[in-house]
């Protein structure tokens, strides 16, 4: 066995993400790795529950020796076997984020030698986390046009804090993810957004709605509400897409208690507004995800606003682990195009 590589959790932004794009590129490549001070830029730092069935889903899909998986933990030790498809269940047991779990696991069952499924059980929509519509409609169809045959159904929403989601995802592997380029999104075809609301008054969707429409000058036939009687708690959540010719974008806002309906909605609005005007395919939270999926790869390229924090983080982790560089580059304001490439055949002049 490698000697592990060694990660520093407060990197970057300092969160869990570490843990996860490292468990990831581990999980993918064999490659032990030891991570110390996980979260330590958070205000509660180490493993929280979500983080927690994270790495033990990630142990168990791998068949991985782990010292550390306890909650609270700030170190970690993570050494990988063999990536063993089949069918897996996973529960944080709260509402921590189930979906941030299943991509977690997803890369390397995305490749493994025979079809997988997975039953997630958790927070389907979080504030801190991809909820599962980013999931179905943005980040699972970029996956499959790298190769791999994925298909996702919710069974249960759960909302932050009761949690109580389910959804049900299937996994037809390929070889190798194939490379993607995604410069260009494409005429738009069709934009929306709808407010769900779950044990709540149906007004707080209607007034989300009609903040989204007024702040886009989109038609009020734009927005719908629809009631969620089968969630286990209440919540709210907004979701805004942008269907374009190479690409659906999902932005979205989640209620909270004391926040008004018309501030939830503007945040939202902002970002579209941001994704809009920069004329971009691949919106903020997206950039940071595919990250992983495009080193793995081998390489590909996109354009994208300006890369976060988390994108930032992400590029640093993924190059400890692989022979790549990944070059951000601004083309225009609020325009930059990412390019991933194998160390060795770099062209730092490269457009993508």
């Amino acid at each position: 066995m490698d000697e592990p590589i060694t990660i520093d959790g407060s990197m970057g932004e300092g969160g869990g993400q570490v843990l996860r794009t490292s468990l990831v590129l581990s999980m993918s490549t064999g490659k032990p790795f030891r991570i110390v001070n996980i979260r330590a830029r958070r205000k509660h730092g180490g493993l929280l529950r979500q983080h927690l069935t994270a790495l033990n889903a990630a142990a168990e899909v791998s068949r991985a020796r782990v010292d550390g998986a306890v909650p609270g933990s700030v170190e970690v030790t993570f050494e990988p076997r063999n990536v063993l498809p089949g069918s897996y269940r996973f529960s944080v047991g709260t509402a921590g984020s189930a979906t941030l779990v299943l991509q977690t696991v997803l890369p390397a069952l995305a490749t493994a030698s025979a079809k997988s499924r997975l039953v997630l059980e958790g927070g389907t929509h979080n504030p801190w986390a991809p909820p599962f519509d980013f999931l179905e409609r943005t980040f699972i169809p970029f996956l499959k046009r790298m190769g791999p045959d994925v298909s996702c159904q919710l069974e249960r929403p759960g909302f932050y804090p009761a949690g109580g989601g389910r959804f049900i995802v299937e996994v037809s592997p390929v070889a190798m993810l194939s490379r993607v380029s995604l410069l260009d999104r494409g005429a738009i075809r069709r934009s929306g957004c709808r407010a769900v609301v779950a044990h709540l008054d149906m007004n707080i969707g209607h007034r989300e709605v009609g903040a989204v429409c007024r702040g886009l000058a989109w038609s009020p036939n734009c927005g719908e509400v629809t009631a969620c009687p089968e969630s286990t708690g209440p919540g709210n959540v907004l979701i805004v897409a942008i269907e374009s010719e190479h690409i659906t974008e999902i932005f979205t806002g989640f209620g909270v208690r004391g926040v008004p309906a018309e501030r939830v909605a503007a945040g939202t609005v902002e970002e579209v507004r941001r994704y809009l005007a920069a004329g971009v395919p691949v919106g903020m939270h997206l950039a940071d995800q595919i990250l992983p999926l495009l080193a793995l790869a081998g390489g590909g390229s996109f354009r994208t606003v300006a890369p976060s924090p988390h994108t930032i983080t992400n590029i640093d982790v993924i190059e400890r682990f692989l022979d790549v560089r990944i070059e951000c580059k601004r083309v225009a304001d609020d325009i930059w195009e990412i390019t991933v490439e194998r160390a060795h055949g770099f062209d730092s002049g490269a457009q993508g």
